[in-house]
């Protein structure tokens, strides 16, 4: 059975030996093949293709014997022979010192959850976007989950440019998506004015201090956690938001954007929260707002809504939403209320108006009946010239 003349031969029961000369090296690949009749044809098949690619200089080593190890010794980048899993996990590393520790563990879960299973066994310059697509198509998640995924693919393999393992990002400006069915309601769920004092009467001291904080500035709940006394201005009357603190981070970090460092102005209904809780936290000049079981500040706002929160809601028959429509709430009171969308803008963290006007626009009042006059009546209406 032996075809050595022919460049093929039985290596083994179950593999079957190629040579061919690369470069002026004789080189010598087994495939897993049973070394039986139609095998050994089919290995003279594929070293006569492989003949041919070298012929036209086509020939690529690493796609074609991948765990050769001579795919190191012909590869002509880096990251022709590297693992797409060992290049992941040594760039996460390299990210940790750039990156807050709730970002980092977010990039921890996908590169570990998703990237490593589906593409890890890649080289880093085989991985395109045939793989991801074919990948990310049968997912069972939202279009921002995907790209979500894709991004972190995306900046792995730009910095990989950068370490010249390959020669560019196959990724860079392309984002796979699928054609998502309109959601059946809106995410956006305020308490309204009756619920709010339902939930207030349910709760009693820190907890109610810190419920009715929420309601009357719109923190996000990782803000109001990172929450210090140094932090609020009672004389101006406001409080600066420039922290943020997550069931991952273990001190506080810089808010979620530029944007969001900000001073909120301390309504009446924020103010009196914190007078109230000023004899609970005060005198230990660190956090405002404490977990009344541990006497120590809240670890995220998964604590606060199973130890507070829900109880409340269900106590009180109020219809449950996440501790986060506390901001929703807010945004809504003060449009209906006919506060300005920027100057509402800025007291969220938001950079401009128009998210405000998007996501909230249900809330905005319809515009004055007279709008316009004034205009009108300054400027004036030019007549027309009679000839």
């Amino acid at each position: 059975m032996g075809r050595d003349g022919r460049g093929v031969k039985a290596a083994s029961e179950s593999s079957i030996e190629i040579s061919f000369m690369y470069k002026g090296t004789r080189c010598r690949e087994r495939i897993a093949l049973k070394p039986t009749a139609a095998n050994l044809k089919r290995a003279e098949n594929h070293r006569a293709a492989i003949l041919h690619a070298i012929a036209t200089n086509s020939f690529d080593y690493s796609l074609t014997f991948p765990n050769s190890s001579n795919a190191l010794k012909f590869a002509t980048h880096k990251g022709d022979v590297q693992l797409l899993e060992v290049y992941l996990e040594k760039w996460l590393t390299g990210q940790k010192a750039h990156l807050k520790s709730s970002t980092h563990n977010g990039y921890r879960k996908i590169v570990d959850g998703q990237l490593v299973p589906w593409f890890g066994k890649l080289t880093v310059s085989a991985i395109g976007k045939k793989d991801v697509k074919e990948k990310l198509k049968d997912v069972g998640a939202s279009n921002k989950t995907l790209a979500n995924i894709q991004s972190i693919l995306r900046k792995a393999m730009e910095d990989a440019v950068e370490d010249e393992l390959i020669e560019s990002n196959p990724f860079a400006g392309w984002c796979y998506s699928k054609k998502e069915m309109p959601k059946e309601r809106d995410a956006i769920d305020p308490f309204t004015k009756e619920e709010q004092a339902v939930i207030l009467q349910n709760l009693t001291g820190q907890g109610r201090n810190l419920i009715q904080f929420a309601f009357w500035t719109g923190m996000r709940t990782s803000e109001l956690v990172a929450l210090e006394w140094n932090d609020i201005d009672f004389v101006r009357g406001v409080v600066v938001v420039s922290r943020a603190m997550t069931q991952q981070s273990k001190e506080a970090e810089g808010t979620k954007t530029d944007a969001g460092n900000r001073e909120v102005k301390l309504l009446a209904g924020a103010l009196e929260a914190l007078q109230a809780q000023r004899q609970h936290t005060w005198l230990t000049g660190n956090e405002v707002f404490q977990n009344p079981q541990t006497m120590a500040r809240w670890a995220g706002d998964q604590p606060i809504r199973k130890t507070l929160w829900t109880w409340a809601l269900k106590r009180g028959g109020v219809r449950y939403r996440y501790p986060y429509q506390t901001r929703h709430t807010y945004a809504s009171m003060m449009l209906s209320a006919g506060e300005h969308p920027m100057w509402v803008a800025r007291q969220m963290g938001h950079a401009d108006w128009t998210m405000i006007a998007r996501v909230y626009g249900k809330w905005m009042p319809d515009a004055d009946k007279l709008a316009g006059s004034r205009a009108e009546t300054v400027f004036g209406t030019p007549k027309i010239a009679q000839h």
